[in-house]
């Protein structure tokens, strides 16, 4: 257990308060610069890209060592790496929470460093490809055709078109087409898949050993994100969740919380949707959050965790039906 909780720890997510490095500061610009273009005020948009970076958990098995997400950048994915290489293993298995290019990228490289290495995802990143991807790619290749020559940015965009246009290094070589126990290293773990909560593919991790879920994003921090998300559903998947037993829980973005705590984020994410879907004002509803979160929010993400559910109620929640169901396959909840 201490080996896993010193690569948590090490790997969760980089310190973006310090120390940028240029291909962080460039993704940064263009993320901002993508949730300005969908309506959300430029302060907020430019303190929600800065959070936008995965959480990576690292199991380490007989065999080799299995990864939980790849990360975005180089920087993330090379301390990976390193971390296998201070172990002396191979990486033998990397699983993918979902699709969102901040859990994925890293693939590539790892893939290219250990080409034996096997990939469990959801086949949603081919939907994804086809739609929400290409779409950001059609976005991504507007704004370098606008750019000036000189543009500091530019780079950092044609790296984030390169990620999608690698796509065939991202996709699962072992899709998870439902949730079974499999060993992976050596390892006993318990695969989970939710096909209508965060991005149409979600997969969470139990490593038996440990009581350690790795979640992905159906459990985030400051707040929920709902760029890709069928709401609804979501809420039903967390139901889900409860019911495994789990002693740590490692979310998509934020701090690993117990399972009592994972309770607290529970009712919070239901009182959420309860009161978008009513008629309280959208500052009751983040007031809320804020209350039933408590301490699973650090004090000084309370200001982000209050802009995002500014914009995410009234862009998702409270838009018009055909955006809030969006992103619900059939048979989700209405």
């Amino acid at each position: 257990m201490s080996w896993l909780s010193r690569l948590v720890n090490a790997v969760r997510r980089d310190r973006l308060d310090r120390d940028l490095d240029e291909e962080i500061r460039i993704h940064l610009a263009t993320r901002t610069e993508e949730l300005i273009s969908k309506g959300m005020p430029a302060q907020e948009a430019q303190a929600h890209a800065r959070r936008q970076f995965g959480n990576t958990l690292l199991l380490r098995g007989r065999d080799g060592v299995v990864v939980f997400d790849t990360g975005r950048h180089v920087t993330h994915v090379q301390r990976i790496i390193d971390a296998a290489r201070a172990a002396r293993l191979p990486v033998v298995a990397i699983v993918n929470s979902h699709w969102h290019l901040d859990h994925v990228s890293g693939n590539a490289v790892l893939r290219d460093a250990y080409p034996q290495a096997q990939v469990y995802a959801s086949n949603a990143i081919a939907g994804a490809m086809r739609g929400f991807l290409a779409d950001y790619r059609e976005q991504l290749q507007a704004m370098l055709d606008k750019a000036p020559a000189d543009s500091a940015d530019a780079a950092g965009w044609r790296e984030e078109i390169a990620r999608i246009d690698g796509g065939a290094k991202l996709f699962p070589t072992i899709p998870v087409m439902a949730s079974r126990p499999l060993t992976l290293a050596g390892r006993p773990v318990q695969l989970g898949l939710e096909t209508n909560a965060v991005s149409g593919g979600d997969v969470w991790m139990l490593d038996r050993q440990t009581g350690v879920l790795a979640a992905g994003d159906l459990v985030t921090l400051p707040a929920p994100l709902l760029d890709t998300a069928c709401a609804d559903g979501w809420r039903e998947a967390l139901g889900r969740l409860d019911a495994v037993g789990f002693t740590t829980l490692v979310p998509g973005h934020g701090a690993p919380m117990d399972h009592a705590g994972f309770k607290r984020y529970r009712v919070a994410f239901d009182n959420l949707l309860t009161c978008a879907a009513g008629t309280a004002t959208s500052d009751t509803c983040r007031a809320h959050w804020l209350r039933d979160a408590g301490a699973l929010i650090a004090p000084d993400d309370a200001a982000l965790a209050d802009s995002l559910l500014d914009y995410y109620i009234g862009q998702v929640l409270r838009a018009p039906q055909a955006r809030r169901l969006k992103y619900c396959h059939a048979g989700a909840p209405r």
